[in-house]
């Protein structure tokens, strides 16, 4: 393959990637300014304006625990109704995505880690042939 090929070929992951980036922005400063974090924020802007003028990301990473997962699932369920029906792959990824989920750098990485730390359990398990040998059967 050529390298013009290879470099056309990479372009619509690029673009996936960039418009899956832009979405994730978009959806962290409405979370933001959804559950009105503006309200205890350390930047005067915010207070001023009554929305999120600063970094939304780490706003949205300080409060969130704040907010019971049930409302944020009434969030993100708002959102799904209002995501139009030719919305791209790119932008419809991101909002199934749970306002916590939004903040993480990338959910399916951070799954991965946390499988991994778990112990294995210390019991071990039995066999059907070891099983019926301790029975009798």
């Amino acid at each position: 393959m050529t390298r013009a090929a290879q470099v056309q070929r990479n372009k619509p992951a690029k673009a996936w990637h960039a418009r899956f980036a832009a979405e994730r922005a978009w959806l962290q400063l409405h979370y933001c300014n959804l559950f009105k974090f503006w309200h205890a924020c350390r930047d005067k802007r915010c207070r001023r304006h009554r929305r999120c003028c600063g970094d939304a990301s780490e706003c949205l990473k300080r409060h969130i625990g704040e907010i019971p997962r049930r409302e944020q699932f009434q969030a993100r369920q708002a959102i799904l109704v209002a995501t139009p029906k030719n919305a791209a792959s790119a932008e419809r990824e991101v909002r199934q995505l749970m306002p916590y989920d939004v903040v993480t750098p990338d959910p399916m990485q951070s799954a991965m880690v946390r499988f991994k730390a778990v112990p294995p359990s210390s019991s071990p398990v039995i066999t059907g042939e070891v099983r019926r040998a301790k029975h009798g059967g």
